[in-house]
């Protein structure tokens, strides 16, 4: 009888992971923005923001065995050359998203697998979940959850004690609410002490993106436009990195796989 090859992954062949896609693509954000990087985009989200953009990714989806999701990872990295040692990170990158990719079990030993393997690996996470269980080789990029997302109470302060200088916080701000309570937050949690400080603007949703199970936008609320959001940021010097979504200006915005 022919030997089956040993399984890469560190927990039970049982566990399974529900995976919406896998694709090459291009960074769009974080300060790894322009870098290859191989997405894997799990299914299943509890939070509902008002602005989410893969409300696709909520249902649906394959299960599929973590060694598959090894594999096409792989299959997926073979053009790029072993990096120099003067490259401070293997390309392509790997990125766990979603949803929210912290809610399957499986994703915690993917994660370290993948570091395993080498690869510089990031998670993208809401914010609302635990990251005690994560490698420490992980690079967590953060989310804390603005008011016009309509899930700021589900933000998880724990989280802030476990992030070390290589994660990032992001914040989604589409009105001039999120702003104030950004600079707040900002200010009385230090945050700049602790790691790089992402910001984003909301991008208006298309219409087959509006899910109808989003959360409304507060209505108090007074959208504040991009070029309003840079300019605060200069007039505050506020010690943060505003970044656009680079496959949004690259390919339509709805665009999937990108």
């Amino acid at each position: 009888m022919a030997r089956q090859p040993a399984s890469r992954y560190p927990a039970p062949v049982s566990d399974s992971l529900r995976v919406h896609e896998i694709y090459l693509s291009l960074q769009g954000e974080s300060t790894f923005a322009g870098l290859p990087c191989v997405f894997i985009r799990l299914t299943g989200c509890h939070l509902r923001c008002s602005y989410c953009d893969t409300a696709y990714a909520f249902t649906g989806g394959t299960r599929r065995h973590p060694d598959e999701v090894l594999a096409e990872v792989d299959r997926l990295a073979q053009p790029f050359p072993p990096s120099p040692t003067a490259v401070a990170h293997r390309l392509p990158l790997v990125e766990l998203t979603g949803g929210e990719p912290l809610l399957q079990p499986a994703a915690i030993p993917l994660l370290t697998a993948l570091c395993d393997l080498g690869y510089t690996t990031l998670v993208e996470t809401g914010g609302a979940v635990d990251l005690s269980p994560l490698d420490p080789r992980v690079r967590r990029i953060m989310d804390l959850k603005c008011p016009s997302s309509g899930e700021a109470e589900r933000n998880r302060w724990e989280n802030l004690a476990l992030l070390r200088p290589t994660d990032e916080i992001k914040f989604v701000i589409g009105t001039h609410e999120d702003y104030a309570w950004t600079r707040d937050i900002i200010e009385r949690h230090r945050l700049a002490s602790i790691c790089p400080l992402l910001v984003s603007w909301v991008h208006p949703l298309s219409r087959e993106q509006q899910d109808p199970s989003l959360r409304p936008v507060p209505a108090h609320h007074t959208p504040m436009d991009r070029r309003e959001l840079v300019e605060a940021l200069v007039v505050d010097a506020l010690p943060v990195r505003f970044q656009s979504q680079l496959h949004k200006l690259i390919w339509p915005p709805d665009q999937r796989g990108v």
